[in-house]
């Protein structure tokens, strides 16, 4: 069974966490039922770039993503080259490492 290893998060998830899941679930899935409170502005329908999420171990076990989750991810704040959407973005069978950015392009934190 893969496991996620999700890093520090300053707001959502201080501490990061280490999620088991099956092969073929999402990456926001996956979160979401670890209580990890991934913002999903458009309900996983792939129409906005909230959920995005860096992959910084693992990128190439992940399912491919489609043209519209491009042009999607364009609008995602702090976009780098293995930036996915966590909504659309499919575990395979290795283990893999998330970033999730501080802030995204609906929501930003001030503490």
């Amino acid at each position: 069974m893969p496991k996620i290893f999700f890093l520090p998060h300053k707001f959502i998830l201080p501490k990061g966490a280490i999620c088991e899941c099956k092969k073929g679930e999402t990456i926001l899935n996956v979160a979401l039922l670890n209580n990890i409170k991934i913002e999903h502005a458009c309900e996983k329908s792939c129409a906005c770039s909230t959920c995005h999420c860096i992959i910084r171990k693992g990128f190439l076990s992940l399912s491919g993503w489609s043209e519209q989750e491009e042009d999607v991810l364009d609008k995602a704040w702090g976009l780098e080259s293995t930036s996915r959407l966590s909504c659309q973005a499919i575990v395979g069978d290795i283990d893999i490492e998330v970033e999730i950015p501080l802030y995204n392009t609906n929501h930003i934190t001030e503490n």
